[in-house]
């Protein structure tokens, strides 16, 4: 009976190579997966997981020899780490594969606010330009001031892009990192929002960075402010981001993720100071084929009984 099972939306390639390299059965949900008989949830000790749903202790329960949870993505706050640790649970995840994408997105979508590209091509496919309208003018991108809230690999990857545009670079993680010169440090998050006119955040989800972007980090941002998030959905308040944007307390934002998606409040649908992504930061074909390889090889590894490639807890 085989000893792994895959729990997700997998793409076609990523289904066939999860039987060819692990023989894994499938489940496309998590409440799928507690649904198979218990002789076969008994059989299991590694999953493979690809999904947002909350897969904490009672979940792991039913797997009584589970050893290992191989998450498909970088984030991992959807899998109770302390509940998997505390039965002896590995967990790992597929970080470095995916920086530069996620990375080049973060940048795209802030030239695109900054700009207007969305506006553009609509002025341009609609006739307006043939018919002489003019198109108004729009924002100056380099030599702003950006502030990387969250100096990881993603987020020193962004700020490295940022730099090419000559802009001035600050940055907040709970210590100094080693940056090229140049670089300000800020202790205190709403240093770092008040130093600056972009702020781009790019922490880990979770508890401990739930609602970090309050009202309040907007409002010291103030009105030139923008904001552009790739990292989830959860680190910012927002409520409190639709209020600033409709009253034009901040400048606009560039969104990737968001508090509930995919169904997202219908307030972002009205602004036109936002550009919106489906949550596409690492959506190339070579780094999803990558992120993939990347969570089959922590799972063989487990089962060969070798050290875990990219162990988180």
């Amino acid at each position: 009976m085989t000893e792994t099972l895959a729990i997700g939306a997998y793409t076609e390639i990523d289904e066939r190579s999860l039987e060819a390299d692990l023989g894994a059965l499938r489940a496309q949900t998590l409440d799928e997966a507690l649904a198979l008989p218990e002789e076969t949830r008994s059989a299991i000790t590694a999953i493979a997981y690809k999904g947002h749903s909350a897969f904490g202790g009672d979940a792991m329960e039913a797997f009584p020899k589970l050893g290992l949870v191989a998450n498909f993505g970088v984030g991992y706050d959807a899998i109770d780490v302390d509940a998997a640790r505390t039965r002896g649970i590995a967990v790992t995840n597929t970080p470095d594969v995916l920086n530069d994408d996620v990375a080049d997105l973060a940048v795209a979508m802030l030239l695109m606010q900054g700009r207007r590209m969305v506006q553009g091509d609509a002025h341009v496919r609609s006739g307006a330009w043939a018919r002489g309208e003019a198109f108004p003018l729009n924002r100056k991108m380099s030599g702003a001031t950006v502030g990387i809230l969250g100096l990881g690999r993603i987020g020193h990857a962004i700020a490295t892009r940022l730099a090419a545009f000559g802009m001035e670079l600050h940055y907040w993680s709970r210590s100094p990192k080693e940056t090229p010169a140049g670089w300000t440090h800020h202790a205190d998050p709403m240093d770092l929002a008040r130093a600056v006119d972009i702020l781009v955040v790019s922490l880990v989800g979770g508890p401990e960075t739930e609602g970090m972007v309050s009202a309040g980090m907007l409002r010291v941002l103030g009105g030139e402010g923008v904001v552009v998030n790739i990292s989830r959905g959860s680190t910012i308040e927002e409520a409190a981001l639709l209020d600033a944007l409709e009253s034009g307390r901040i400048a606009g934002a560039a969104l990737d993720v968001f508090a509930s998606e995919p169904e997202i409040d219908p307030r972002f649908a009205s602004l036109g100071n936002v550009v919106l992504q489906p949550h596409q930061g690492s959506g190339t074909h070579a780094t999803r084929a990558a992120m993939g390889r990347l969570q089959r090889d922590n799972i063989a590894a487990f089962h060969a009984g070798r050290a875990l490639l990219t162990r988180v807890n």
